[in-house]
């Protein structure tokens, strides 16, 4: 079953974070790997990365910087700055009491503490 782009909206900035926070990648690279950890449920498309990654880099989040390949081509790379990580770390724990409320209720739970 395909995922409503609205969810997929919700979660970027943290699916890019965690790719960063585990070491610099470059794009096409966080494309590939949050495909392939998804199952290819998760399938970003350039125009939807990059935006991403140049509003973080003027926040500060991340920065880039270009070195060569492997191949001998020029990429550019991100790498997650500590004010990244602290971003990551929000992000994070938003979503881990976000998903847990929804689960409480699609679940049919009560809330612990409630």
């Amino acid at each position: 079953m395909p995922i409503d782009k609205a969810l997929m909206a919700g979660s970027t900035t943290l699916l890019v974070l965690s790719l960063l926070a585990e070491g610099e990648k470059y794009g096409y690279q966080m494309i590939a790997e949050l495909a392939r950890r998804s199952d290819n449920t998760f399938q970003l498309k350039e125009g939807t990365l990059y935006p991403i990654l140049h509003a973080l880099e003027k926040e500060g989040r991340v920065k880039s910087f270009r070195r060569e390949a492997e191949n001998g081509r020029e990429r550019k790379y991100y790498r997650i700055t500590p004010a990244g990580l602290a971003l990551l770390q929000d992000k994070a724990e938003e979503w881990r009491l976000f998903s847990e409320k929804v689960n409480a209720v699609v679940q049919g739970c009560t809330p612990v503490g409630a």
